[in-house]
């Protein structure tokens, strides 16, 4: 939930969507309030505190359960995403982490950023975040692969995909002590749709 805890600050109605069926199933259960979710606590805090709304972590919960709308499965290789649900064109769009563990390639990453693409509303937000120079990132013992993105690659594709880049920031990693990912560093992009 952490690319949403903004987001429910400027929209009221947001779809979340997922690959797996775990995560929905989590995200579910968080949504619900069930015992066993997920504790956000520390994020939603650390989110409140950059926000100056320090001390006011359940409301901010309870802002963003009263948001999300829909929690849907989303495959960006599907020239619709949403298959078989067809959607209005959403105002914007968030991704954060996402297409650099999905897509094999480079090509496949072209494609699936123009399958999301299909989502926006013309003249809509696409806010992407992800990781530049990483080849792999663990999750407890385990070991997934990713696409490694380059700062260059990502600007001509947005361009190619009918995205005009308003803002980039890249944060590059200043630590070698974590081996839990090679990343070099973390991309930030803001790009409106043409």
């Amino acid at each position: 939930i952490h690319q949403l805890l903004s987001a429910c600050e400027s929209f009221k109605e947001i779809i979340a969507s997922d690959y797996t069926y775990r995560n929905h199933w989590e995200l579910e259960k968080w949504l619900k309030n069930e015992p066993g979710a997920f504790d956000w606590t520390p994020v939603v805090k650390y989110v409140c505190e950059l926000e100056g709304n320090r001390g006011k972590e359940a409301e901010k919960e309870a802002k963003l359960r009263k948001a999300i709308k829909q929690v849907l499965k989303c495959d960006v290789h599907k020239s619709n995403p949403m298959d078989p649900i067809v959607l209005s064109p959403a105002d914007c769009l968030v991704s954060s982490l996402c297409l650099e563990a999905a897509c094999k390639d480079l090509n496949t990453y072209r494609l699936a950023l123009k399958n999301i693409s299909s989502l926006l509303k013309p003249g809509g937000p696409l806010v992407l975040s992800g990781v530049l120079g990483c080849s792999f990132y663990m999750v407890g013992p385990k070991r997934f692969s990713c696409l490694v993105l380059r700062e260059e690659f990502l600007r001509e594709v947005l361009s190619e995909t009918g995205f005009v880049i308003q803002e980039f920031e890249v944060l590059l990693r200043n630590d070698n002590m974590d081996d839990s990912s090679d990343f070099s560093g973390k991309f930030f992009i803001l790009a409106r749709k043409e």
